[in-house]
């Protein structure tokens, strides 16, 4: 029974962050008023912001208050932007190309994406690191949560900042699956390597704060004198 009235808050202040009502970076009401709206005690109140604590939702500050978490540049691509040299420091990627088209979606895109949308709107990017050119990613996202982002162009680095700043989509979790393959046509002259060079493909799947799947990005590695890093905390 407690799980599930702290979950209600959880629920509540989730909801009020997906529809803009509490903003990246803004003061959440106190442990006392969250209570009283929610109908729970104080305790109650308590474990739910400490629950979204953990998660990265929000962030408590001794004597200030909880405030959503608002994502800067760096630790989105701390968290997010895997590739580095072999010391595991974290190095800047450049935008050497960028394209952006709404297309049609496919059968399989219209069935993950959130809300099976019929139009997808595809972010390719070429990403030099450390003076070549190193990824090229493909992001589709569905068009409807996504309007204009075309006319935003050149988009920042880190494209999950723009997300929650712009459209209010925090990026909280990220699953990925990753393969080896080989560098062919258009790929390989962006990379500038020979066509059945090895490189990493890497697909991954990122939710939001209300675990709807916004997009889907297929990245390809060239790994040479740099690794593909994870840290587990």
């Amino acid at each position: 029974m407690a799980a599930s009235l702290y979950q209600t808050v959880i629920d509540s202040i989730v909801a009020r962050i997906a529809a803009g009502d509490l903003l990246p970076g803004g003061m959440l009401p106190s442990e006392t008023q969250l209570a009283q709206d929610s109908g729970v005690s104080q305790g109650t109140a308590r474990k739910a912001l400490m629950m979204l604590e953990q998660h990265g939702i929000v962030r408590r500050e001794q004597g200030r208050g909880t405030f959503v978490t608002a994502r800067t540049p760096e630790s989105s691509l701390f968290n997010f932007f895997r590739l580095r040299p072999p010391d595991g420091h974290v190095v800047q990627p450049e935008v050497l190309d960028e394209r952006i088209r709404q297309r049609p979606a496919t059968p399989e895109e219209q069935r993950t994406l959130h809300g099976a949308p019929a139009t997808v709107i595809e972010i390719r990017r070429l990403r030099s690191l450390l003076g070549r050119p190193r990824v090229i990613e493909t992001a589709v996202l569905p068009a409807d949560l996504f309007a204009g982002i075309e006319r935003r162009s050149p988009l920042p680095s880190a494209l999950y900042v723009l997300y929650q700043q712009a459209y209010g989509l925090i990026v909280l979790h990220a699953d990925e699956a990753i393969t080896a393959c080989a560098a062919q046509g258009q790929d390989a002259a962006d990379l500038r390597v020979a066509e059945g060079t090895p490189i990493l493909q890497v697909e991954r799947r990122a939710q939001d704060i209300l675990g709807r799947l916004i997009e889907r990005r297929l990245s390809l590695y060239l790994t040479a004198d740099m690794g593909y890093m994870v840290r587990l905390d």
